[in-house]
C-alpha cells in the first residue's frame, strides 16, 4: 500500500521537541499529574492494587461504562477505547473502504482523515470550506456533492485547522443529507467539548450510520495519554477488534486507569480549560488586530486552533521553518492541510500564556523583517 507522508506528523517530528514556544499544537495546556489528581480526586497510591493484566478488545470496563456514560446514554455496546483517535481512524478507512468508494472530506481537513482513504483506492471528493466567508460551511454545496451517492463523508466541527463551527440546524441538515445518501457520517469530534460561541454541538448519535471519533489530547489536556474513542455500529466494532488483533490488541490498563478518572470529571477539567483557553484567544485577537497588514485572522468559534493567512508573505513555509529553527517557536505551515493553503499557517492559542505571548512577539518579529524584505527587494 502506497500511502502519502503526513505531512503535519513529519513537521512535528522535526520540531515539535525542539521549540521553546508552541503556537503550533492544536491542543490545551497540558496538564501535570498533580493536577490531575487535584481536579480528580485520586491518588497515585490508588493504583497499588492494580494487576499488570491484560485490558480488554473493546477497552476496559470501567473506561466504557465512564464514556457510555457522557457519550450514548449508557449504551457501551457502541463504543471502544483505542490508542487515540488516530487507531480508530485507521481501522474505519481499512474496514469500510473499498477501491472506488467516493469519500467526500471537508477541506482543509487532518490529512488522516482522508489520505488512508485515499490509499485504499478510494475518490476523494473535496468539501472546500467558504474561504471568502470565514471559512464558513456551505451545506448547499455538499448536497450537490452527496448527489453522486457517497460510501462516506467526513467532517469535523469545531474545525481543524479553522476552528470554525456549525449550528445545530445546520448539524441536523448535514445529518439529512448523509442519510439521503446512503453515506457513512464520519464525525471528528477531537474538539468538539472545547466552544466559545455557542455550546457544544451534540455528537450525531441518532444516525444509524454515523462513526464518531474523540479523544483526551485536546480538549481535555491528556495528549500523552493517548487514548481515544470510538461510537460506531457493535457490528462494525466487532469487526475492528479482529483488526486490532493484528495491530495493537488493547490499551494498557494503567492509561485507562487515568482516562477514566478524567471522563469522570471532565466538565471540571473542560470548564478550566476553556477558561484559560478564552483569556489566551483574547490575547491572540487583539495581537491580529494590532497587526492587519501582515495577519487575517478569522476566530475561531472552537478549538485552539486558527486558520491564519499572512498576506503578502513571500512563502509562509520558510517563515515557518525560521521560526522553528532560529527562535525555537513551533507553527505549522497552511501547506500541512493542502497545497491550496501555502498561505496561511495554524496557529495553535491552547499552551501557557507566557509561551503564547513569547512565541506571538517572535513571529511577529519575523513577519516585519519578512515584509521589509518584500520591501527593499521589489
Amino acid at each position: 500500500m502506497d500511502i502519502a507522508i503526513a505531512r503535519l506528523e513529519a513537521w512535528m517530528r522535526d520540531y515539535y521537541h525542539k521549540v521553546d514556544h508552541d503556537i503550533g499544537s492544536s491542543g490545551v495546556r497540558d496538564l501535570t499529574m498533580a493536577e490531575l489528581q487535584t481536579l480528580c480526586g485520586f491518588e497515585l497510591r490508588d493504583l497499588e492494587p492494580m494487576v499488570f493484566h491484560d485490558s480488554e478488545s473493546y477497552g476496559g470496563s470501567g473506561l466504557r461504562s465512564a464514556l457510555a456514560d457522557r457519550w450514548t446514554g449508557g449504551d457501551v455496546d457502541r463504543l471502544m477505547v483505542t490508542h487515540g483517535s488516530s487507531e480508530a481512524i485507521y481501522l474505519v478507512m481499512q474496514l469500510l473502504l473499498e477501491p472506488g468508494d467516493e469519500v467526500i472530506v471537508v477541506d482543509p481537513a487532518y490529512q488522516q482523515l482522508h489520505d488512508i482513504a485515499a490509499a485504499r483506492g478510494c475518490r476523494i471528493t473535496r468539501w472546500p470550506l467558504d474561504v471568502r466567508n470565514g471559512f464558513a460551511a456551505d451545506l448547499t454545496l455538499l448536497r450537490e456533492l452527496a448527489r453522486s451517492g457517497p460510501r462516506m463523508i467526513v467532517v469535523n466541527f469545531p474545525h481543524n485547522p479553522t476552528g470554525v463551527s456549525i449550528t445545530p440546524a445546520e448539524q441536523k441538515e448535514l445529518v439529512a443529507i448523509a442519510a439521503e445518501a446512503g453515506a457513512y457520517l464520519v464525525w471528528d469530534h477531537a474538539f468538539g467539548e472545547l466552544t466559545y460561541t455557542a455550546d457544544p454541538l451534540p455528537i450525531p448519535a441518532t444516525y444509524e450510520r454515523a462513526i464518531v471519533f474523540g479523544t483526551f489530547s485536546k480538549s481535555y489536556g491528556l495528549a500523552g495519554l493517548r487514548v481515544g474513542w470510538c461510537l460506531a455500529p457493535p457490528e462494525l466494532l466487532a469487526r475492528m477488534a479482529l483488526l486490532r488483533d493484528y495491530i495493537a490488541l488493547y490499551v494498557s490498563p494503567v492509561l485507562e486507569f487515568f482516562a477514566e478518572h478524567a471522563v469522570r470529571n471532565a466538565d471540571r477539567i473542560v470548564a478550566l480549560q476553556q477558561e484559560h483557553a478564552r483569556g489566551n484567544l483574547r490575547l491572540l485577537r487583539e495581537w491580529a488586530d494590532g497587526l492587519p497588514e501582515l495577519v487575517r485572522l478569522s476566530p475561531p468559534a472552537g478549538g485552539v486552533t486558527a486558520f491564519v493567512e499572512f498576506p503578502g508573505q513571500p512563502d509562509v513555509v520558510r517563515t515557518c521553518r525560521r521560526l522553528a529553527e532560529k527562535h525555537r517557536v513551533l507553527l505549522v505551515p497552511g501547506e500541512c492541510f493542502g497545497d491550496a493553503y501555502r498561505n496561511y499557517a495554524r496557529l495553535g492559542f491552547g499552551g501557557t500564556t507566557a509561551e503564547l505571548t513569547a512565541g506571538l512577539s517572535l513571529l511577529e518579529r519575523v513577519l516585519r523583517e519578512d515584509a521589509g524584505m518584500v520591501v527593499t527587494n521589489g
